[in-house]
């Protein structure tokens, strides 16, 4: 039996080998995850050559460690085999681990794969030393020996790939690290050396130690110096990446400066901490008045308890803030301003900060009060002039009903005369015209001064069975539908909204009535209005018929007041389709159209699940508009 011992100095110099080799190879195949720029099998490459080289030579200054008293050599295609085990099996096993879709089940393959690798390196060395003596080895404790590099090297990659902070990586480069040099010495501790002869003394491996640590100390330094390569092209990621983030930041804030909005971060709990330049630009504020709760003393006196109790209410429900208040600007005036805020969440899910734009949207809300005040101006002027051209026509129509009544006195006045039938037939000819002009100027009144006043009611929101309130409309026209042959479905599950219930139904009723009145007379009616919830909180319901369509040309002048397309063969003014168009944007959605001749029409209305911020109502519910 030899006695054996190791050299304090390459024990440690081993161990910082392993560790420092684990750290590059596993921050080298984190990269490769997280979507490294450049080819993946360089970096596939850079991680086995890292952590597989590493390792090999940490097992061959470990060996140099190991202190035998007898002569050693290695053989050069077994070693050569060696180190082609260590980089072969750690670059499949990153291979396998560092895939974007990778989750538990590949750790749990390149783990053993990696910890396999390890021990097959390790006795593949093994198996390349010469000496004057046997090596035999306890079964038991080389199976310890490959556990502690199979466990190891799962716990590594599973701590690696999970998150990837600097400590994270630390940690799994140290129990990786552990594991290999826990492997060798275990390995070691497996083997019995048997000498054969009594030439081999102590002194002879005197003689050789200088030479071993010298050899020991260049493995070491070629390690290291393969390592700071690797480190080097993972630092030059590194900067590559903090470049692109600097220029992300920088299309950020130029991209909300570009939409007049300054960018603010609040911590996790939302006080406002740190820096703000944006902030304190358009408010004035120095850090230490928006510090805090501070910035709500820039907010309008009106909107600033709601400001912080909406912001509040969102902080504890972690969900995005969107909102509207009033702010002082650095020239004392008060400007008008949209808020978006969204939590950013760490690893964990939890809140980390919030970040938020303020967005101006003073001029936004100038232009709309403006807009208002014109319509409403323009809603007095046709009240009043159609009021007023109601007098005269009244006249107009009070003189013709008397020239009706006396046209018998004219003709009996005329009896005998020679052009009296010519007389009394061009008088009565005169007073149709007359009398068809009046009624329709007398329904073009009435149609401006419905408009007039739909503009100026009240709407009053309220929660809509639409499926309900669609049937009883379609119920109030059975019988015009019935006269005509069509038949009129509704879908039972329209979704329900909050609106005006009669501007509702008088949208739907005008579409119905339309659908009906213009069908092909040529095939069966069919009429079906159906729905659905889209994007955004809408509703969508289509009133889809089978009857003449409208020519694509005509798709914009059907919704214009007083004008109509195709044959005039039925009844109307108009003016139904207009008004629907305006009750439908009052309500705060849109009306599409979509239409081929000879195939049928479908009219899409978009209305909001909830009411509408731009709907009237007698008390305004909310000072600040949240969208």
């Amino acid at each position: 039996m030899v006695h054996t011992g190791y050299n304090p100095a390459l024990v440690a110099l081993s161990i910082a080998i392993a560790v420092f080799a684990s750290y590059t190879a596993l921050d080298l195949g984190a990269r490769l995850r997280d979507g490294a720029a450049g080819p993946r099998w360089a970096w596939v490459a850079g991680a086995a050559v890292a952590m597989g080289g590493g390792i090999w030579s940490m097992h061959f200054v470990g060996m140099l460690a190991f202190e035998m008293g007898l002569p050693a050599a290695y053989d050069l295609g077994l070693t050569v085999l060696s180190l082609l085990i260590a980089v072969g099996v750690t670059g499949a096993a990153f291979t396998v681990v560092s895939r974007p879709a990778a989750g538990i089940r590949a750790v749990l393959v390149s783990g053993p794969l990696m910890g396999l690798g390890v021990a097959a390196m390790h006795y593949t060395g093994m198996a390349a030393m010469r000496m004057p003596g046997s090596l035999a080895y306890s079964p038991p404790v080389v199976a310890v020996s490959v556990a502690i590099a199979v466990t190891a090297a799962t716990a590594a990659l599973w701590l690696t790939f999970r998150h990837n902070s600097v400590w994270q990586k630390l940690a799994a480069a140290c129990v990786m690290g552990v594991a290999v040099a826990g492997m060798h010495y275990t390995g070691m501790a497996a083997a019995t050396i048997t000498a054969q002869g009594s030439g081999a003394h102590a002194a002879h491996a005197a003689s050789l130690g200088a030479d071993q640590q010298n050899l020991a100390l260049a493995v070491a330094g070629a390690t290291f110096l393969i390592l700071f390569l690797a480190m080097l092209a993972s630092s030059l990621d590194q900067q590559r990446v903090q470049a692109e983030l600097r220029m992300s930041e920088e299309r950020f804030r130029a991209a909300v400066q570009a939409v007049r909005g300054v960018l603010w971060t609040n911590d996790a709990e939302g006080r406002m901490v740190g820096e703000q330049p944006g902030w304190a630009a358009i408010t004035g504020q120095s850090r230490a008045e928006y510090q805090g709760y501070g910035w709500a003393d820039a907010v309008h006196p009106d909107d600033a308890q709601p400001s912080i109790d909406a912001w509040n209410e969102t902080v504890a429900k972690r969900r995005t803030f969107v909102f509207e208040h009033r702010l002082r600007s650095v020239d004392g005036s008060w400007r008008h301003f949209a808020i978006r805020g969204v939590p950013v969440f760490d690893g964990t899910g939890s809140i980390r900060e919030w970040v938020g734009v303020h967005t101006d949207i003073t001029e936004q809300r100038e232009a709309e009060a403006e807009l208002r005040e014109s319509n409403e101006e323009i809603q007095r002027y046709a009240y009043i002039v159609s009021h007023d051209l109601r007098a005269p026509l009244v006249n107009v129509m009070g003189f013709t009903s008397e020239i009706a009544a006396t046209r018998g006195e004219v003709r009996a006045a005329l009896a005998g005369h020679p052009e009296a039938e010519r007389i009394d037939a061009d008088l009565g000819e005169a007073l149709g015209f007359i009398q068809a002009a009046v009624t329709r100027m007398e329904s073009l009144i009435a149609a401006i001064l419905k408009l007039s006043r739909e503009g100026r009611r009240t709407f009053v929101p309220e929660p809509l069975d639409m499926a309900a309130l669609v049937r009883g409309l379609r119920d109030a026209q059975r019988h015009q539908a019935e006269t005509r042959g069509a038949s009129v479905t509704v879908a039972p599950d329209l979704p329900g909204i909050t609106a005006d219930r009669l501007a509702v139904e008088q949208i739907f009723g005008n579409l119905i009535d339309n659908a009906v009145k213009y069908l092909d007379p040529a095939r069966p009616g069919r009429i079906a209005v159906t729905g659905r919830v889209v994007a955004s909180g809408y509703a969508r319901f289509d009133v889809a018929d089978n009857g003449r369509g409208i020519a694509e040309q005509d798709h914009a002048r059907v919704f214009e007041l007083f004008r109509r397309a195709g044959p005039q063969d039925q009844p109307g003014e108009g003016i139904g389709l207009a008004h629907v168009k305006a009750l439908v944007r009052a309500l705060g959605g849109r009306i599409d159209l979509t239409s081929r001749p000879g195939s049928g029409t479908t009219f899409s209305v978009f209305l909001p699940g909830q009411a509408s911020r731009g709907q009237r109502t007698a008390v305004e519910a909310l000072r600040l508009a949240a969208e």
